[in-house]
């Protein structure tokens, strides 16, 4: 798994506690994470997951590999105010570069409360090719790329990102195993 080497400054982080979450669903994500682990996925590249919970919102810390998730590599996201770039976090880490996307896009679509994104060069030559793709390449986690995906995500639940990967959505995170399963098994 490569780490993320992206530009940084792209939301301010406000931690209103380092504690770790005990919310139940962080099991549901470290199930998904083995899923992709047993199939090979990312394996030269990184994922980020995230799961609306209530008004908050479940993801994947910076730089975690999810195919060993633990409860600490999980952090709360209470709050994210697009406009000043500011982000209220519960958790001992720094949140994804990807966060501000996931919390648009599960906040735009309640049928989206579960979100993969997959990182990896070589997944689009295993991905099918009747999902839609973007039709450019945007910066990560900002304003422009969230505006991209939900414009698509009108369309299908998966998607694929040029030269990047895919993003994939599901009311839970069972759904997004099954179509992993179905597809890449």
């Amino acid at each position: 798994m490569i780490e993320q080497k992206l530009p940084t400054g792209l939301f301010q982080t406000f931690f209103v506690s380092k504690e770790i979450s005990n919310c139940p669903l962080i099991v549901d994500m470290m199930k998904l994470g083995r899923t992709i682990d047993d199939l090979g996925i990312a394996d030269d590249g990184f994922c980020t997951m995230s799961l609306g919970y209530g008004k908050r919102l479940l993801i994947t810390a910076k730089n975690v590999d999810v195919r060993e998730l633990k409860p600490q590599d999980i952090i709360e996201i209470v709050d994210y105010d697009p406009l000043k770039r500011t982000m209220l976090v519960i958790g001992a880490k720094d949140p994804a570069l990807q966060t501000p996307v996931h919390w648009i896009i599960q906040k735009a679509r309640k049928e989206a409360m579960a979100v993969l994104e997959i990182t990896s060069p070589s997944i689009l030559e295993r991905t099918p090719f009747m999902l839609p793709m973007t039709k450019q390449q945007t910066p990560i986690g900002t304003l422009e790329r969230a505006k991209d995906l939900l414009s698509l995500l009108r369309e299908s639940k998966y998607l694929r990102i040029q030269n990047e990967g895919m993003l994939l959505t599901g009311l839970n995170m069972s759904e997004i195993e099954q179509f992993l399963v179905n597809t890449f098994k």
